[in-house]
């Protein structure tokens, strides 16, 4: 399944693995460079309240041409359901939905970019923003069912 438009993009696969065993995997953000194409790792900004609604941690993103790093806030943290967050606290969502599917669980990717963050690149970018948002979708467009097999074939073959 696949809903794309400039500012939301969305995509399911179907893993071998209970909704409550993928929320542990995908809800650890200290283990997405294992499956993001982009970003390469990722730390809680503050242990105590790790994992929680309102925790912040901070990521390292790689690409060729750039590296940077996005403080982002936990927005959602629902186990077995949902596990989201925001992207400077108000520019893109990110977010994990988990639903049960027969043995399984269908694990559906999403990304918002949100007003704030389109205001923010048309303010940084200036005649540029249509170009940086479009490089921005693409991105999200292409990493989304990479991030989404690898998070399958880990979980798959930890669960066997």
């Amino acid at each position: 399944m696949s809903e794309t438009s400039i500012r939301h993009h969305q995509e399911s696969v179907t893993v071998q693995a209970s909704p409550e065993a993928l929320y542990d995997l995908v809800s650890d953000i200290t283990r997405t460079g294992e499956w993001s194409p982009v970003c390469t790792s990722c730390w809680w900004d503050n242990d105590v309240d790790a994992g929680q609604i309102g925790a912040w941690f901070t990521g390292r993103n790689e690409l060729p041409h750039r590296s940077w790093e996005t403080r982002s806030q936990v927005a959602a943290a629902d186990r077995g359901r949902e596990f989201a967050w925001v992207v400077g606290g108000r520019f893109v969502r990110w977010g994990f939905t988990l639903t049960p599917a027969g043995a399984g669980t269908t694990l559906s990717e999403s990304w918002d970019f949100l007003p704030a963050g389109i205001a923010m690149f048309e303010e940084k970018f200036g005649d540029k923003a249509k170009l940086q948002i479009r490089d921005r979708t693409q991105q999200a467009l292409d990493g989304i069912p990479k991030t989404l097999a690898a998070i399958k074939r880990i979980a798959e073959s930890s669960a066997a």
